[in-house]
């Protein structure tokens, strides 16, 4: 019987800490509950570890930036969690500065991500403002197109490659790409 209860036990802490990610106490006694309790000895290998892995994620987004704002999330999520670690003496900041980091390096990942280039866009002529859904050729440009309404001629606007960039509603897949 009391095989069942600590049984009962043990997965009542799993639920309990599921259903409360964010209580700390909680994540320990799962990880406890996986075997992870083990690791306490190596603690602090571990911060340090953590530490020169919080330096080499801020590094690595100021070498490789995309946008200032982002690297301006990842690097104050860097400071943030050596503040807390040294400064104010804070879980919370540590682990704020931590989780501003992880988002920062999640959201350059998702932009990296390749996209499918739009294949619809709406070119509106710049005479009669008829407005017309068209499929964009994928591999090529545009340089003709005869409007439905009034009959003129459109063609691309000087810099641009073909009718969708200067008149559509999205550009070319070939300059979306690039």
């Amino acid at each position: 019987m009391k095989s069942y209860l600590d049984k009962l036990g043990s997965f009542g802490a799993v639920i309990a800490a599921a259903a409360c990610p964010i209580c700390f106490p909680k994540l320990a006694l799962l990880g406890a509950f996986f075997g992870l309790g083990g690791l306490a000895a190596y603690e602090s290998q571990l911060i340090i570890a953590a530490q020169a892995l919080v330096v080499l994620a801020a590094a690595g987004h100021v070498i490789a930036h995309r946008s200032k704002w982002l690297l301006g999330v990842a690097l104050a999520g860097a400071i943030a969690f050596f503040a807390g670690l040294y400064v104010a003496g804070s879980e919370v900041v540590a682990y704020g500065g931590l989780a501003a980091l992880v988002a920062a390096s999640a959201i350059d990942l998702w932009l990296r991500l390749p996209r499918r280039p739009r294949r619809e866009s709406v070119l509106t002529c710049p005479g009669c403002g008829h407005r017309s859904r068209e499929t964009m050729p994928v591999d090529a440009c545009l340089f003709f197109y005869d409007c439905k309404s009034c009959g003129a001629k459109l063609r691309p606007k000087p810099g641009d490659c073909c009718v969708f960039c200067s008149y559509g509603s999205v550009r070319c897949p070939p300059m979306q790409a690039a």
